[in-house]
């Protein structure tokens, strides 16, 4: 069955105390015979040695923040020269809501490229799945995807199935969220091709983030299409 594993980092995030480089998530990718990889780093450059390292392997995410100058630049310069096949945003870490127009020129750069943008969601008071409703709105053709679909929150976790019923440009990506029910509910609320296999390494593992996709209760052609499939259409893989 084919893997695509939809959130991953590489580089070294001492607050959280982890660390991981290319040739260690290939390791644990080829243990958990996960085909490929969407990455995001900081910065960047980490991403695009590995993705030239690994080509078929490695596919990276552009992580910009919005509040600084040229990121609008760095996102057309990340897909259009270096093959990334989408972009990484950050509202807790960068401080803005997904709603506000500092994201509308990423945003913009992203919907002319054809490219989705992975969002961190899940924590207030950035990032709650509320706020990305105007911005589905205001961008129908933007591909808008919860990571973590509202993380450790059962609350948090309810909206951002709400909120991906209610747009169809928007998916959420499984990572970080304990409740291998809420996938089950995902794929029959949102719609199968709509929800992504990740395992946020190395702040996650796919040790039990692919299990707790597996346990879900998914017949055989939904967890196809959660764990590998969706991915390799959404990111042209």
């Amino acid at each position: 069955m084919l893997i695509i594993d939809a959130h991953t980092h590489l580089g070294v995030y001492p607050e959280f105390g982890v660390k991981m480089n290319v040739r260690e998530m290939i390791e644990v990718m080829d243990q958990y015979t996960i085909r490929a990889a969407l990455v995001s780093s900081i910065p960047n450059d980490v991403t695009l040695e590995a993705s030239r390292l690994f080509p078929e392997r490695i596919y990276g995410l552009v992580w910009v923040n919005p509040w600084k100058e040229g990121a609008r630049n760095m996102v057309r310069k990340a897909v259009e020269g270096w093959g990334f096949r989408g972009v990484k945003l950050h509202p807790l870490l960068h401080s803005y809501l997904p709603n506000s127009k500092v994201v509308y020129p990423v945003a913009e750069e992203a919907v002319r490229l054809d490219v989705p943008i992975l969002f961190h969601c899940g924590h207030p008071p950035w990032s709650l799945p509320w706020s990305f409703e105007e911005l589905a709105d205001t961008f129908p053709d933007l591909k808008i995807i919860l990571g973590h679909m509202g993380h450790g929150h059962i609350v948090y976790i309810n909206a951002s199935i709400e909120v991906a019923k209610k747009y169809d440009n928007v998916y959420l990506e499984t990572s970080g969220m304990p409740m291998h029910t809420k996938i089950l509910e995902a794929v029959r609320t949102v719609g199968v091709d709509r929800v992504l296999y990740g395992s946020d390494m190395p702040f996650g593992h796919p040790a039990y983030e692919l299990e707790k996709v597996r346990v879900a209760g998914l017949r055989d052609d939904e967890l196809e299409a959660v764990l590998g499939l969706n991915a390799k259409a959404l990111f042209n893989i």
